[in-house]
C-alpha cells in the first residue's frame, strides 16, 4: 500500500513535470514577434533645404524592410532661383540584425519631376550651366547605399545614410530662371553618376 501512494506521488510529480514544460513550450510558439515592422521618417538634411519629405518604412521578410520615401520641394526663391521637384525613391534593405537596428545595404530606384534655375548643385555633372539656364524635366535610375540605424529612445531613432548610383535627365532648357523662350528643338539628356541619396533621418517606430 505504501509503495503505491509513492508511485502515485511520483506519477503526479511527472505530469506536473511535464504539463509545466508543455505550457512553457505553448507560450515559446505563440509568443508573438516583438521586432518592429513598420515605421515613418523624415530626412533631416532634406527639411534643412526647405524640401518636405516623409517616409514609410515595412518588413517584408525576416530581415528585409522596403521603405518608400516622397520628396516635395514647391518653392521659389530670391532672384527667380527654384528647385521645384517631386522625388520618389522607394528602397529595398536588408538589415545585418533586424529591422531598424544597426547597419543595412539597400538597393534603390528614382523617378522625378523637376523645374530649377538659378541655382549650383553638384557642378555641370547634373545639369550643365545650371545657374545660367532654367531648365524642366524628369529623372529616373539606380542605386546601392548603407546606413545605420541609432537607437535614441523607444519607438525613436535616428539614421545615417548614403547612397551612389546612375540617373537619366531628360529636359528641355530655357534662357531664364522664369519665363523666355525654349533653347532646344528636342529633349536632351545627360547620364549622372555619383551620389544619389544622403540621409540623417528621424524615425518613429509604429508597431
Amino acid at each position: 500500500m505504501r509503495i503505491i501512494k509513492k508511485y502515485k506521488a511520483v506519477m503526479l510529480v511527472v505530469f506536473l513535470l511535464l504539463g509545466a514544460g508543455f505550457a512553457q513550450a505553448q507560450e515559446v510558439v505563440t509568443m508573438p514577434n516583438t521586432s518592429p515592422t513598420l515605421a515613418v521618417s523624415t530626412n533631416l538634411l532634406y527639411d534643412a533645404t526647405t524640401s518636405m519629405n516623409l517616409g514609410v518604412e515595412f518588413q517584408v521578410q525576416e530581415k528585409w524592410t522596403l521603405k518608400i520615401p516622397v520628396t516635395y520641394n514647391p518653392w521659389e526663391f530670391q532672384d527667380n532661383k527654384k528647385f521645384k521637384l517631386l522625388l520618389v525613391q522607394p528602397e529595398l534593405r536588408k538589415w545585418f540584425c533586424e529591422p531598424f537596428t544597426g547597419s543595412f545595404f539597400g538597393v534603390h530606384a528614382h523617378y522625378g519631376i523637376f523645374n530649377v534655375g538659378g541655382v549650383d548643385l553638384f557642378g555641370d555633372d547634373f545639369l550643365p550651366n545650371l545657374k545660367k539656364w532654367r531648365y524642366e524635366g524628369k529623372l529616373y535610375g539606380v542605386g546601392v547605399s548603407y546606413g545605420y540605424d541609432f537607437y535614441l529612445a523607444p519607438r525613436w531613432s535616428l539614421e545615417a545614410s548614403i547612397g551612389v548610383g546612375y540617373a537619366r535627365i531628360d529636359y528641355d532648357r530655357y534662357d531664364c530662371h522664369e519665363c523666355g523662350s525654349k533653347q532646344n528643338t528636342k529633349p536632351e539628356s545627360e547620364n549622372y553618376f555619383g551620389p544619389t541619396q544622403v540621409g540623417l533621418s528621424l524615425i518613429y517606430i509604429i508597431k
